[in-house]
């Protein structure tokens, strides 16, 4: 199996990439923003001058001159007609103004809101406005602080008088400015959609890997098992008379059958287990009863209690939910000390409405709070010889197999953790 990099680290790594993303993202559509609209205050300061130069007096004056000379021309018999009809015809067809008006000032050809004010704020012109009801004031209060007005000259001395061209932004450099946040929520998405496939894979391989493990395990455990059996018999069959020996046969015989449950239990790890609409009252008897028995093999003075508050059934996998509650229970009595007094562990079982609700409590050391996400991955350990991989199965158990929850309730250093399963009541009740 390859190498993979840790979930945490290479969440890590994503989020510096993201933000390392979003920053280059957003420096590089500032730059092109602040080039953008020097393009388009160069544009408008065009506009700006063309304006100024169609409002211009001496167009009129050139213009009313050329008609007076045209008149003039008229009354003369000797000048033909053809010449003041020429005079009129260059005149209206080679207007420096009339081209300014119609090419520049006329077309949207600077698709970006503009006004023209006086010096007491008149809207003299206007254009590309997207609403028409705003003010005056606004709109000068709102572009003046990002684009100071473009000031421009009517008429000429000593009656000049001053306007001022305002203007916004484009609807482009509008976009822009969106774009760095469209820009970061993709990026964030399909970085959420990698680091969710990789820990799908990451996840898939680790199961693989318990379920080749407990089969392995399983296989192994059946040769020896069944000659276990054998010469169990054949030592029963040899000292019938001898009531101790046989004592002892049983009792061992009884462990080599636990055994062959245990194989079993490794053999249906990633297949699909057949569920059964039973009680759980029985499971926890059997698994308290067993455990109980083994107590003094551990040195430790511990009462066991148990509370069934419900009759109620659930769909279960006897075999391995029974190997669930038994990894809890035993975790339970391996977290409290052997000089601890009035150590307890207690299992409660309470129903809420279609949820059935398994409490596990000891007395034991507590979990620290920095541990508590971290007690039910593959792996994590605070016993010296511990592999880590009870309460991982337990998890799997609960959630893959029987679609319930596991986790941990409430936790205090040295006074004790409680673990609840959850598991859904079967609808059939009759």
């Amino acid at each position: 199996m390859r190498k993979l990099l840790p979930l945490n680290r290479l969440k890590l790594i994503l989020v510096v990439l993201l933000i390392i993303l979003a920053g280059v993202s957003f420096f590089y559509n500032q730059f092109l923003l602040n080039k953008i609209m020097e393009q388009e205050r160069t544009s408008i300061e065009l506009w700006a001058e063309a304006f100024e130069f169609y409002n211009l007096p001496s167009h009129d004056r050139a213009s009313n001159d050329l008609f007076s000379v045209a008149d003039e021309l008229e009354r003369y018999q000797n000048v033909p007609d053809s010449l003041s009809r020429m005079i009129l015809e260059a005149e209206a067809n080679e207007s420096n103004a009339g081209f300014v008006f119609s090419q520049i000032i006329r077309p949207d050809l600077f698709n970006i809101p503009v006004i023209v004010v006086d010096e007491p704020n008149f809207i003299v012109y206007s254009r590309n406005l997207d609403d028409s009801d705003i003010s005056v004031t606004d709109f000068i209060d709102k572009y003046s602080v990002s684009a100071p007005p473009i000031p421009i000259s009517f008429g000429e001395e000593p009656r000049i008088r001053r306007r001022y061209v305002y203007y916004g932004e484009s609807p482009t450099i509008q976009y822009l400015r969106y774009f760095p946040y469209v820009q970061f929520g993709i990026l964030a998405l399909l970085m959420g959609m990698g680091f969710a496939t990789y820990r799908s894979i990451t996840r898939s391989e680790q199961s693989n890997l318990w379920v080749g493990m407990a089969k392995e395990a399983a296989h192994q455990l059946g040769t020896p098992l069944s000659s276990m059996y054998g010469w169990l018999q054949l030592l029963k069959d040899r000292h019938q008379e001898d009531e101790q020996t046989l004592s002892i046969a049983y009792e061992v015989e009884k462990d080599v059958s636990r055994l062959k449950g245990i194989a079993e239990r490794f053999n249906k790890i990633g297949s699909h287990p057949e569920l059964k609409r039973v009680s759980i009252d029985p499971i926890i008897d059997e698994v308290l009863a067993y455990m109980e028995k083994r107590l003094p093999q551990l040195g430790k003075n511990i009462e066991v209690k148990k509370s069934i508050e419900t009759n109620a059934k659930a769909n279960l996998n006897p075999e391995i939910f029974q190997w669930a509650i038994e990894n809890l229970i035993k975790n339970a009595m391996d977290a409290i000390k052997s000089s601890s007094e009035n150590a307890y562990v207690s299992i409660e079982v309470t129903q809420d409405g279609p949820q059935l609700y398994i409490d596990i409590e000891d007395s034991g050391t507590g979990i620290d709070k920095k541990n508590l996400s971290d007690v039910f991955k593959p792996g994590f350990s605070t016993k010296k010889r511990g592999w880590g991989l009870g309460l991982s199965l337990t998890k799997r158990i609960i959630e893959d197999y029987h679609n319930g929850k596991v986790f941990v309730l409430n936790s205090e250093i040295n006074k004790g953790t409680t673990i609840r399963i959850v598991i859904p009541v079967s609808e059939n009740q009759s």
